[in-house]
């Protein structure tokens, strides 16, 4: 029986002009918008397309954006239903970062 080859990690870019991570072809990405005066990185949509669908891209785009929050300090809210409900469920280890009121309240208290 023939085994199938481990897929490559794709390469996510940073397109900050369309407030996205995508693939390089453009295909596949993850869009958001910034909040909270640039301190809350909102997860507004996902997408995949049919042609590569279940080759893990949704993931890859979400981790990409996760690091990113991480790297600058951002917190994230999961508008969009994979980032909600398969992304943090499947890794938790990201819901540290998932947007909270508390947060709110702290950033207007250290102004």
């Amino acid at each position: 029986m023939a085994t199938r080859p481990a897929m490559e990690k794709p390469k996510i870019v940073w397109n900050e002009g369309r407030h996205r991570f995508e693939t390089e072809d453009h295909e596949a990405f993850i869009e958001y918008k910034m909040t909270n005066d640039g301190k809350v990185m909102d997860l507004v949509r996902t997408f995949v397309p049919p042609s590569k669908a279940g080759l893990g891209l949704a993931s890859h785009l979400c981790v990409a954006a996760f690091e990113h929050a991480s790297e600058h300090s951002f917190s994230i809210i999961p508008t969009c239903s994979y980032v909600s409900e398969t992304f943090i469920p499947r890794y938790p280890s990201w819901e540290h970062l998932v947007h909270s009121e508390d947060d709110s309240k702290n950033l207007k208290s250290s102004i």
